[in-house]
């Protein structure tokens, strides 16, 4: 059986206050805090989604990588089936830590519902998947670093076994105000091939 070759359509990262999107910086701030810099990208993409301001930041960092990739998909003929394929180090934890510390100390017991549904990781696919009325698969793994080959072999089974038409992979590691995204759309179609090497270069700038 020959394997159908897949492509990556578009991909971008978002570190150390800067989004890249194709190779290009499109927005840069000078070094603040994750959640200013997030609002304000936010702002300047005008991406007009209240809810954003209620999600925690590791979602806030998926939501805004997916955000870039995902306008131009959806279509009003057809439902958006394009998967959701990611994975971390760290999980949920920096929200968890918050959530601990609300319900540590026996004097001050504030447990927070608004904080507690984020501590799990793949809420942040749920944030995308409402956003794009996603309701095709999606996955969250957890891995020591960015692990190329699995993602690339999962994304082409998702695609060749048509359970996607596309597929939205990323790396989004958030803690403690260290943070990178790396998002990428892959589907049968395109000019550039997806191959491991290609990743990692990606991944890698």
């Amino acid at each position: 059986m020959v394997e159908n070759k897949t492509y990556i359509q578009s991909f971008c990262t978002i570190q150390n206050n800067e989004i890249i999107l194709e190779g290009a910086s499109i927005f840069k701030l000078e070094p603040t805090l994750f959640s200013d810099f997030s609002k304000k990208a936010y702002q300047n993409f005008e991406m007009n989604y209240p809810k954003f301001f209620k999600m925690d930041s590791l979602s806030k960092l998926a939501f805004l990588g997916a955000e870039l990739l995902l306008k131009n998909e959806n279509s009003e003929s057809k439902e958006n089936n394009t998967a959701l394929l990611f994975a971390n180090n760290s999980s949920s934890l920096d929200t968890d830590v918050k959530y601990q510390n609300s319900i540590s100390d026996p004097e001050n017991y504030f447990p927070s519902p608004a904080v507690f549904v984020y501590t799990l990781p793949n809420i942040c696919l749920g944030e995308i998947s409402i956003r794009h009325q996603l309701k095709s698969e999606n996955s969250f793994f957890i891995f020591e670093t960015f692990n190329p080959v699995f993602m690339a072999n999962y994304a082409k089974i998702l695609l060749n076994s048509n359970k996607a038409e596309k597929v939205l992979c990323g790396w989004v590691e958030y803690y403690d105000e260290e943070y990178k995204a790396f998002l990428y759309l892959v589907a049968k179609e395109g000019n550039l091939e997806h191959k491991i090497e290609t990743l990692l270069t990606e991944y890698n700038k």
